[in-house]
């Protein structure tokens, strides 16, 4: 994988994230990732389960679009303070995304919202 320090390995999810290329979004996960509510339950356990969440997600919403507002790296934690947007004058929401990466990949995502 080309992308190596934690910033860049969230930056390339993103940018796969918006183009809405699952395969490639997928490759930035761990095969045993998790995708959490921050102090909250686990609501993705594993890559087949993140990889089904995004794909209903983008078939609901073919325009959705994540921008980083702003990005705290600490170590191999990486906080983005994120806007998405569903579609182009449609619901707008931010989240804090607190990734982990673990050998390179990201091994746990939490949502704050």
């Amino acid at each position: 994988m080309p992308h190596s320090t934690p910033t860049e390995i969230v930056q390339a999810q993103l940018d796969a994230y918006n183009a809405q290329d699952l395969d490639r979004f997928c490759t930035f996960y761990a095969p045993d990732a998790v995708i959490g509510d921050l102090n909250g339950a686990v609501t993705q356990n594993g890559l087949a389960e993140i990889r089904a969440r995004y794909e209903k997600a983008w078939a609901q919403f073919p325009q959705n679009r994540a921008v980083a507002l702003s990005r705290i790296v600490v170590g191999s934690t990486v906080v983005d303070h994120e806007r998405v947007t569903r579609a182009p004058g449609g619901e707008e929401f931010e989240v804090a995304a607190i990734y982990t990466i673990r050998d390179g990949r990201i091994a746990r995502v939490d949502f704050a919202r």
